[in-house]
Formats: structure tokens, sequence, C-alpha cells
């Protein structure tokens, strides 16, 4: 398998502190067939009922029936912790959290109970969050009972308005509250933010009202704070109601009049004021170093006033800033894909200043990761250059092309789905114009603008935009890198030095696109020779003249997607086993290109074409997938061809990657996550040298010449190959492009089986510490594992088991210790190469706590398997099943795991048809045989991180 030596890395923002609970804020595309004229008002999509009842509160209704039988309640709050009194700070999120502690009508954790039993699983569904400037709670509720969706409306209205507050719940809530604070923070990253904020939020109220507050106050603040913060400011006329889904629009309003009219304003309202972060004239700057940072990272970033989406004209200048940061991102891939790349990575963009945290202001910034410490000003210098370059003498129209084409199809892909858009992407769309004002265009009118935009908008207008986004003023720049290279980073002088002088000499882009086919020539057709039908799932499967099997399953559930994959057996498993790293790696080919083309000159290629595809190899299995619109699959099947008859060398990708690869080996170290990840993994596998992590030797004996003829290898014969397609195809028209693309695939008529590595979880009580990190801070990881008889019999009893124990684990260490946020409870299962099933339950939590909740997660492993899951607990569980079934079995996504899934193991397609019958079987007595059975600690692994 191609090995993942390399994190994500970036700059660090302030999303981890503006969103302190899990939650989703995003805004949708939307189009229409009504012509749009320039600058006018954006109108509101006639599909939302739009009203406010009386008392203020505002509602949005929306009939959409994607998907079926269901419906997405939210309740937005235009308050978060800008609100705060200073002896409140942390309350605006503490009181989100109350909410699932007792209302009025669902006292204790009522609320949670009751949706559990009915299918809605908490965290996954029913979640909330809380930022500077709102609090929104989400509930997405099934509608074909009509009482339960009936008391959905009712729990959003506990919300709003009668949280209980009991003393008792505030007090155990604080140890939940500083855990999630623990849990998010007490790293490099916050230490590093607690720096960056006086400066990224300079003078402004945002600075002091980070959203998870003072750890100090939570542990002490009076009960009055808490209740006072609700009663000033969660009030009707500053809350909405989003309602989307499939139900009937006027009986939805009905319910919301009747469960929200009686909720009443303050007497004496508190003004809710609006906060701004002002202008610096002069530039910040701000060198940030820590001993747990890996990366030496530099940014500037130039803020500008903008304005929220309203009008045509703010529509079109969105667009051409999109069209600016797609050209500039494009621009920076050509780069990092040279051998002498001086950077690990860059990046320029515009939007939302530090993500949209202040909805009018915006900013320009330029990213860029180095080497090393000496490395950053010249990695920097060059970033900076490549922008000034952008801005000094624009962009082509060549590269205009491209990116127009992509947006086009993008804009027909969102038509053509216009009735099969999900019920949760209109969602993001109703918050904006509630918390900002931002238009609600419908999805024509969007369509219909950016079609007339696609038209008009010329080159001179985006480089014109483009020569506005560095500024003289309101800049920032931020150095962030180890302890370790404090002496190597330049100095303040130095960076705005860079910035003062590197406008000058620059060289303007030169494009490097390839005109010719992907493919020279088709290969020579094939036939399909036999077919089965599988009636009761809706699949058919073709045999091949060249011996490959095609399953194909047409949907309807999306209009514009067709997904595939394929696998045949063998994988790096297969590699030569004194000479495996550069088999192991063989995924950096599909990763360089196709042919003459690398992954740039591809993308160009391609633009506006929606088909793509690309080969993996994993450690038992290799194969292809992709996905298209149903007009572009012929050119994904081309890319599957090419794979596997042209794929490419690419000596700058791979020694780029290399040299990428040997500075986060050498650097990952200093963070205690990445030891204790890697003790796990050596752990788990009984420190077999196949799975060992990664190590700078490893890199010395990885070759491009061994990969690529490995790659070659395992797609040289690709009779063994099954292929499986799900989507909207008709099985006459698929038909010659299977015949023309996969039955021309080369075949050699070979049988080839993986091979067993021998990586097994050792046998016996396993417990091992890591001592690594600075803060008062430990992570915890309990595995309980076996070989099983894997069947779907036993794989329904594991997951009732696991539904249990994650419920009693949450009750227990959150709710009854207070000692943890958001503990982890997961079974993962496998057939092959052995048969194995691991239950892992994970948390952090303060180190003095290690051993006491430790002790109590293993007394609710030894409760369930002396009693086996309550009576209500496995209510829940068949709830949750059922219900995540209903979704599933519309999805194409989930049609292709489970069918490729059930080709790998060789079992019966039709296996999903008695999955009733098996979740009927699920009873107290089942639940307690199958905990006597596999939550033995005979097998058992403690594994700790610990501070220093």
């Amino acid at each position: 398998m191609y090995k993942n030596i390399i994190p994500v890395i970036g700059l660090t923002l302030l999303a981890a502190i503006s969103n302190p609970v899990s939650g989703q804020h995003k805004t949708i595309q939307q189009k229409p067939a009504v012509t749009a004229n320039a600058g006018k008002p954006i109108p509101n999509d006639p599909a939302v009922k739009i009203g406010k009842l009386p008392n203020g509160l505002t509602y949005y209704i929306r009939k959409n029936t994607e998907p079926k039988n269901r419906a997405e309640l939210y309740l937005a709050n235009r308050i978060g912790s800008l609100m705060e009194n200073d002896d409140q700070q942390g309350l605006a999120h503490f009181t989100e959290h109350m909410a699932f502690n007792g209302t009025k009508d669902f006292p204790k954790n009522e609320i949670i109970n009751y949706l559990q039993k009915a299918g809605v699983r908490f965290g996954a569904d029913l979640n909330a969050y809380t930022s500077f400037d709102q609090t929104v709670y989400q509930l997405p509720i099934p509608t074909d009972s009509t009482e339960l969706f009936k008391t959905g409306f009712k729990i959003l209205a506990n919300w709003a308005g009668k949280i209980s507050m009991e003393a008792d719940d505030i007090d155990k809530e604080r140890g939940v509250i500083i855990e999630e604070d623990r849990q998010s923070g007490k790293n490099s990253g916050e230490r590093i933010r607690k720096q960056l904020l006086p400066v990224l939020l300079k003078d402004s109220r945002y600075e002091n009202r980070i959203p998870i507050g003072k750890i100090d106050l939570l542990k002490t603040f009076t009960h009055d704070k808490i209740r006072n913060f609700y009663a000033d400011w969660y009030r009707p006329d500053l809350q909405a109601v989003i309602a989307v889904g499939d139900f009937d629009v006027n009986e939805v309003e009905k319910l919301i009049i009747a469960n929200f009219s009686d909720l009443k304003n303050p007497a004496k309202e508190r003004e809710r004021l609006k906060y701004d972060l002002p202008d610096n004239k002069t530039p910040l700057v701000k060198i940030v170093t820590d001993p747990e940072q890996q990366y030496n990272i530099a940014s500037v970033t130039w803020k500008q006033r903008g304005n929220i989406l309203k009008t045509t004209t703010d529509q079109r200048k969105n667009m051409v800033y999109g069209m600016i940061n797609a050209m500039l991102s494009a621009r920076f891939q050509e780069i990092m894909e040279k051998n002498n790349a001086p950077f690990l990575f860059a990046q320029s963009s515009f939007g939302g200043y530090q993500g949209g945290l202040i909805p009018d202001l915006n900013a320009f910034q330029t990213t860029v990761g180095a080497k090393s410490g000496k490395e950053l000003a010249h990695a920097f210098t060059t970033a900076i250059a490549e922008t000034e370059s952008a801005v000094k003498f624009g962009f082509l129209q060549s590269e205009l092309d491209v990116i127009k084409k992509n947006i086009e199809a993008g804009n027909e892909m969102l038509l053509k789905e216009k009735d099969k858009t999900s019920s949760g992407a209109f969602v993001g769309d109703y918050l904006s114009h509630f918390l900002t004002g931002a238009a609600i265009g419908s999805i024509d009118f969007n369509y219909a603008a950016t079609q007339q935009n696609l038209k008009t908008i010329t080159l001179a207008e985006v480089n014109a935009l483009a020569k506005t986004l560095i500024t003289k003023d309101n800049q920032i720049v931020i150095v962030q890198a180890p302890e370790k290279e404090k002496a190597n980073l330049p100095t303040a002088a130095q960076l705005l030095a860079i910035l003062a002088n590197t406008g000058k000499n620059l060289k303007p882009y030169v494009d490097h696109t390839i005109r010719k086919p992907l493919l020279a020539q088709p290969p020579v057709a094939g036939k399909v020779t036999a077919e089965k039908k599988f009636e009761d799932i809706g699949v058919t499967e073709w045999t091949l003249s060249n011996g490959i099997k095609v399953l194909l399953k047409p949907t309807d559930f999306k209009n514009d997607q067709i997904l595939f994959s394929s696998f045949s057996k063998g994988g790096t498993s297969l590699a030569n086993p004194n000479d495996y790293q550069s088999a192991d790696n063989a995924g950096i080919i599909p990763q360089s290109g196709l042919g003459d083309f690398n992954p740039s000159q591809l993308n160009r290629l391609l633009a506006g074409n929606t088909g793509n595809a690309s080969a993996y190899i994993g450690e038992l299995y290799q194969g292809f997938s992709g996905s298209a619109a149903p007009k572009d699959l012929e050119n994904a099947l081309q890319m599957v061809v090419a794979s596997a008859l042209n794929p490419r060398k690419d000596t700058d990708i791979f020694n780029k990657w290399i040299s990428d690869a040997r500075v986060s080996l050498e650097n990952k170290n200093a963070d205690p996550e990445s030891v204790f990840a890697d003790t796990v993994q050596a752990v788990l596998s009984s420190y077999n040298k196949r799975s060992m992590p990664y190590t700078l030797s490893d890199l010395d004996k990885i070759s491009l010449d061994k990969a690529f003829d490995f790659y070659k290898g395992r797609f040289a014969d690709l009779g063994e190959q099954t292929f499986v397609f799900v989507g909207n195809f008709d099985l006459n028209t698929i038909k010659p492009l299977i015949e023309t693309y996969i039955a021309g695939l080369p075949t050699l008529n070979k049988k080839t089986d993986f091979i067993d590595l021998g990586a097994r979880t050792p046998d016996g009580q396993i417990s091992k510490t890591v001592r690594k990190g600075m803060e008062d801070k430990a992570s915890v990881q309990l595995y309980i594992h076996g070989d099983y008889d894997y069947t779907a019999n036993n794989n329904v009893q594991l997951d009732a088991l696991n539904s249990a124990l994650e419920i009693k684990i949450l009750e227990r260490l959150r709710e009854k210790e207070s000692g943890v946020y958001s503990p982890g409870v997961s079974l993962s299962v496998s057939k092959y190469p052995a048969a194995h099933y691991y239950f892992v339950i994970s948390f952090s939590c303060a180190p003095a706590n290690v051993e006491k909740l430790i002790t109590a997660a293993l007394e609710e492993v030894k409760n369930i398997r002396t009693n086996g899951a309550t009576a209500q607990d496995i209510v829940k569980f068949k709830s949750e099943e059922q219900r995540q079934q209903e979704l599933n079995l519309r999805s194409n996504g989930y049609w292709l795991g489970y069918l490729t899934t059930r080709l790998k193991y060789n079992d019966s397609l039709n296996q999903l048809l008695t999955e009733k019958q098996r979740l009927d079987e699920v009873t107290v007595e089942s639940s307690k045989a199958a905990a006597q059975k596999y939550l033995k600690q005979d097998n058992y692994i403690r594994l700790v991180l610990m501070p220093r």
C-alpha cells in the first residue's frame, strides 16, 4: 500500500476555537431558469416559506423529498460568546451543553434517550455548536411517525426557552466542558493559538471571547450567571426555526406556531451589539515557536472589507474570486510537481477572514511550508513572488478557459440534481440568511446567473480584480516553527522586506498544456459472453470475453452520478519480503499522472469533464475506482485503460515526495500523538516488519524504478478483476462502453491470491505506556479482540454489543464521572487474511484520572458480559440500524461498498434481504451470550499516552 507518511499541514486557524462543539455550517450553490440582472437583489427562493411569529421568531420551511421520510430541523440563535459578560466567559457554550441535560418537558437526559430509541444518533445526527455570534442546534428526524415528528418541534421549543438549568446538572457538566477543552487543546496547536490570537484578533472583543471560555471561571461561576445568560439571550426575536424535509409545509407551519408562540422576549431586552475587527495600518508580525510543532510555516494575510452576498453584483464578484483562487491553486500545484520546489506546500486564496469569522471581513492569504527554518525565507519569497506575478501580469486566457469549463460542468450537475438535492444542503443558506442577511437564491436562479456570468466574465475583469488582492495596509505576517529552528528563522524585519521587495524582477507564467488525446486509440473491444440476474436486489452480472466480471446496479438515487470500483487479489502482499519498501509505495505511480501528462497537465486536459478514475494497490487487493456523470463515463473508463496500460513514471514528483516524506519523518517525533500512534501501530501488529511505521532508513530503500515495475506487474493481468458499477445508467447504453474499455483490458489467464503477511494482534494481556508531551493530558486506547467466525449473524451480534457498550461508556465516563468529553467506542471486523474483531474504547482525560476511568470502563464491559445489553439499549440499537439502513438503501456509495465487500468475502449478494431477520434475533439473552464470547479480557491491550 501507499504509505501515508506526510500528514496534512497548514497554518493554525481559529476553527477549533470558534466551533468548540462539533457542527457544520456550510452554504451550497444553487441555480435558476430566471435571467439574473447585474446589480439587482437576488430574489429569495420561492420554494422556501419564510415567516415570523408575533414574538419575533423567524422560520424557514421547505418541502424536499430527498431523503424520503426525513427532515432536518434546526434551531438557530443569533447569539454566541460575544454576548457574554466578563463573568460569563464560556457560558454561551456551556448553555448549549445544558440543553441536553434537561428541559421543562424532557428532564435530565430524556431528549437523548427518547431520540435514540427513535433511531436518531447522538453526535452523528443530534448535535449543536457554539461560535462567537451564533449557537445552532440540529435535529435530523424521521417524518413517517407523526408523533415523533411533532415531538421534534417540541424539543426545539424546549431548547429555545425551557432549559431547566438544575444546579446539580450544571455542576456535573463543568467537568465535561473542561475535558472538552483538554481533548481539543492541551497541545502545540493550542499553545500557538494563544500567542496568535492577540495578533489575529487584535483590539477586538473577539480576542477576549473565545467560545470555550476561561477554565478557572468555568470551574467557579455561580449558577445565576448561566441562568441570566439564558434568560437574556435565548429569546424569540434572536431565534429561527429551520425545517427542510419530506412533509407538508402548512402542517409544519402550524407546528411552529403551536410550539413557539408562547415564547416571550424579556421585558428589558439587552441590545445585541455588532462587533468588528479594526484595521491595522502598519503590518502586524508574530513569530511563534513550540517544541512540539513539526513544520516551518509562514503566512501573510491582507484583510479587506467585503460585502455579504445579497446582489447579483456580489454573486458575480464571488465567482471571479473563485476563478482566481482556482488558477492560483493550479499554478502552485505545478510548482509542487517539480523536484526543486522550494516548499513542502504553498497556497494563495481569497475568502472570509479566518474562515468567515466576521461576516463582512475578507482576506487574501498566502501560506507556505518550508523544509527547514533556514529555507523558510526562500520558500516564503517564492510563494509571494508567484502571487505577485499573477497580480502584476495577470492570468492567461487558457487558464481562465479551463476554470470556466470546470465551473460550467459543476453548474450543470447541480441543476440536474435539483430534485435529488439533500435537505441538509439547503440548511446552510437559510442559516446564512438569518444570521447575516445573505441572499437565498433558488437553484434555478443561481444556475442562470452562473451561466450568464460564464459567458460575460472577461480575462480583463479577472485580472483587474486580481490587482486588488494585495494591499498596502491590513497586513498580518505569521510564522509557526519548531522550537529547535528558532535561531534559523527569518526576523520580522526580513519578513517585511520580503513583502516589500518581492514584486521586482518577476516573470510571467508560461502555460505548459499538452494538446493530445489521453488514449492514442481505444483498446480492441471484447464482448459480454454471459449474463446473470440478481432480481431481488436489481443487480446484473456480466462475464466479459477477457474473463473480467462486471456487476451493475442501475439506480435513480442521483440523476447525474455513476460510481464504480474494481478489485482482484494480490496487492503489496506479493512483494519480495526482503525488498518490499518500493512495492509498498507503488501508490505514488497513480499520483504522478497518466502517460505524457503530469497531474497539472491532466487536469487541464480533462477540464469540464466530470469523469475521473485512478488505480490503487492495497495490501491484499489492487484495482480501480472512479466516478462520472453519465455523459462523461467514457472518459473515466479511458482513464482506467490508461492507468493499466500507460502509467506515468515521474522522477520529479517522486523525488519531491521522498524529500517531503523525509522532512515529515525527521520531525514527527516532536508530536506526542504521532509517537503514540506509531506505538499503537507497532503493538497491534506484533512488531511485524511489514506493518511497522516508516523510518528514514526505509525511505532510502524506496526505488522509483522498482515501484513502477511492481505497479506494472500488478496490472499486467486483469483477468481476475471484478468491477462494480452503481448509478444512473441504462444497461443497453453502458454495454458498448464496457465492451470497448473493460473487455479490452489485457488478461493472461493466471490465478493469483494474496499472501498472508502474518501480522497479528498479539494474544494475552498487554499494557504499554508512552510518556511524551508537555501538557496535563492523557490519551487512552483499550482493545478487546480475538479471532472469530466471520458470518452475518455473528457480525450483527457484535454490532449490538458495540452499540450497547458505546451507550454505557458515554453514560459512565461522561455523564456520571464527568471525566471525559467524547469517549469513543468502535468495532472493526475483517475476514482476510484472518477473521478477527476489535472492540476499541478510547478517550482523553486528565492524567490523574486515567486509572479511575479505565477501571470504570472495564466495569461497564464486565456488566454487559454478565448481564448482556439492556432491553432499552437493544431497542435503541435496532431503531438506529433500521433508520440508517433506510438511508443506505438510497445511496449509490452504500451499494458500491456493499456489493464490493460481499464479492471480496464471497458472501451472498442477497445478504441484506435477511438483515431484518438477523436484527430480530438480537435479544438481551443473545447479547449476553455474545458478550461472554467476545468481550472476554483474555486478549486485552491497554495503551496509554501520558505526559513526561
